[in-house]
């Protein structure tokens, strides 16, 4: 028995050296496996986030000992500085690994860690204050409320009570705010005036709000009443959250509406980023980051110009087959047909939920009509929702949240239902297709799902050149495999595909070649039909997110080259259920390794 516990001991030791061993290794010299170091720095960085180990789930029960779900952020210019230090550290240690060492799919790894991590380098070198922290699409003072009332769960008291100790935390997130907006002021960079009048509105509105109105305590409200805790428990929980609004939430939005109000007459009176110190520069580095490609701003702007010939020449084709004359620009029969009664819902009291339940059912019928072009399928489900009101004004006109990791929460798609003119019903499939299935739900759960990639590979890179050229690919294959009930349906997805097109031309526009946001917006009605209000959104988005909008168009492009190139080469073994699944498994990559990738099929098949 003696032995027995001597061998006990020693195995147990062996193991504590080998742990030890391994974790030295791991944070105090050059870790053995590229994909341990990837995935130790990305642990630390999710550590260091508690929104985003909120966000995952899978943290929620040891919160107790983590207590994130009662945290917050604060980046503090120091905290920018250090980051900084460690992006150059990590850069030096992503090329200590030498590929002729490495797998296939690690090298893969290394070069989009590479890739990543000189953007962020060149960002914070270069253009470190190149951004509007408060705009009328984004900032803390839409996205805290957001997070809390979307994200942060309250399915027990406990979780009620860090709901609060997070609100707390609001004014000193915007007293960082306020720092960072000051250093701005040095370099004399301001927002445009327009993004000026959206965000004072907004700051206007939520400090004027009551606490029957107020969506913090909306939400709050609703979920208490669900838990199975004493009314006393409840009341007093409410009536804590009410005070903790008034003494540690509204007075920050006060501090940022106050800068707002001093700087009004230092605002952007021009659009574009072109404008900014800089700038110029700033744009290339926003395009190569945004599109992962070479591409310059002019060879973009050209791109988007044939782009919109071709797309609306046959526009034009299927109105002649529908029977409409064709005697006027194909911005306004666009507009004649957003406007027509026939596609519009009635502007009910319960007209939402009406859309709401609509757009559920073409989910459902897309994942049947869309299995016999896929191996795989996710395992999370997908539900629309309506936008919240509170930002519905500004949003765009439909957006994709990921489900939980750990499956407690499903994926959504928020569908804008605030203008009942973004809701014609010959684009709703479309939408339905960007962004649930086979869009973006198809491509960020099943990368989620994946059990081959690793943690770094799943969470650790995003590029909206694949997510959102993927999600605009997927509109055009439901097109080509009969996803569309009519033509009508057709000239939804052509009409998505013209603005997107829109946007290479808009976006270039705007931040290359010195549009005023008034000549986008003409450009961008006159082509596509869009409403009034749905053009002004997307224009004052892509002047506050520069480069951004060229992405999703660059990336079905190459998604489409890449497969028509396939189709060339292998004939007859060239499969479309096969090449979606190279095209989705190896998770998010920049579109050069994803030609890297289609090209190795090509060569091996």
């Amino acid at each position: 028995m003696k032995k027995l516990f001597k061998y006990i001991g020693y195995l147990i030791l062996g193991g504590l050296a080998f742990v030890s061993l391994y974790m030295a290794n791991l944070f105090l010299m050059k870790p053995h496996s590229l994909d341990h170091y990837l995935a130790k720095e990305l642990t630390m960085s999710l550590l260091d986030s508690p929104e985003f180990m909120t966000y995952l789930g899978i943290f929620d029960p040891y919160n107790a000992i983590l207590k994130h779900n009662q945290k917050l952020s604060i980046d503090t210019l120091e905290d920018g500085e250090k980051d900084h230090l460690d992006n150059i550290k990590h850069l030096s240690m992503l090329k200590k690994y030498n590929p002729n060492n490495l797998s296939d799919v690690q090298k893969i790894t290394q070069k989009i860690a590479i890739f990543d991590t000189e953007n962020s380098i060149n960002q914070f070198e270069n253009f470190r204050y190149h951004s509007y922290p408060f705009n009328q699409i984004s900032g803390n003072h839409l996205n805290l409320v957001e997070f809390m009332t979307d994200t942060h769960p309250i399915r027990n008291y406990r979780e009620a009570t860090d709901y609060i100790k997070r609100i707390m935390l609001f004014d000193d997130s915007f007293n960082s705010d306020l720092v960072w907006l000051k250093e701005q002021k040095k370099l004399g960079i301001f927002a445009p005036q327009y993004v000026f009048d959206h965000v004072i509105r907004q700051l206007k509105e939520f400090i004027a709000y009551e606490d029957a109105d107020n969506p913090l305590m909306q939400i709050f409200i609703k979920k208490v009443g669900e838990l199975d805790i004493s009314s006393q428990k409840k009341e007093s929980l409410i009536n804590e959250l009410s005070a903790v609004i008034q003494s540690d939430v509204k007075p920050g939005y006060k501090s940022i509406l106050e800068f707002m109000e001093m700087n009004y007459e230092n605002a952007n009176q021009r659009h574009g980023v072109w404008s900014l110190p800089n700038g110029d520069a700033f744009y290339a580095a926003r395009l190569r980051s945004y599109t992962t490609t070479d591409y310059t701003a002019e060879e973009i702007h050209q791109i988007g110009l044939l782009e919109v010939e071709r797309i609306g020449n046959r526009m034009k084709e299927i109105f002649s087959t529908l029977g409409y004359e064709v005697n006027k620009p194909l911005g306004e029969m666009m507009n004649d047909l957003n406007e027509n009664p026939d596609f519009l819902y009635e502007d009910t009291p319960d007209r939402k939920e009406i859309v709401v339940a609509d757009y559920n059912q073409m989910v459902k019928e897309a994942e049947e009509d869309v299995r016999p072009y896929f191996e795989r399928f996710p395992a999370s489900p997908v539900e629309v929702r309506a936008v919240p009101e509170y930002s519905e004004k500004t949003a765009a006109g439909g957006y994709y949240q990921a489900p939980s990791l750990d499956g407690s929460r499903p994926g959504v798609f928020y569908a804008n239902l605030y203008d009942i003119k973004q809701t014609p019903t010959f684009g709703m499939r479309t939408l339905t297709f960007h962004e649930a299935v086979p869009g973006h739900h198809f491509q960020i759960a099943l990368n989620q799902e994946n059990k081959d990639l690793t943690l770094y590979r799943k969470m650790g890179y995003r590029t909206s050149a694949f997510t959102e050229g993927w999600a605009l690919y997927s509109e055009q294959l439901a097109v080509e495999v009969g996803m569309t009930k009519n033509l009508y349906d057709e000239l939804g997805v052509l009409q998505s595909e013209m603005f997107r097109a829109n946007r290479l031309v808009v976006d270039t526009g705007i931040h290359f070649k010195k549009w005023t946001r008034e000549k986008a917006m003409e450009y961008m009605k006159k082509t596509t039909g869009m409403s009034d209000t749905e053009v002004r959104v997307e224009i004052e988005r892509y002047i506050v997110w520069p480069g951004q909008a060229t992405s999703y168009k660059m990336g079905m492009l190459k998604i489409l080259e890449l497969r028509k190139k396939a189709q060339n080469t292998m004939g007859d073994k060239f499969d479309l259920k096969t090449f979606h699944s190279i095209v989705l498994d190896q998770g998010i990559v920049p579109l050069f390794i994803l030609e890297e990738l289609i090209d190795k099929w090509i060569q091996t098949s």
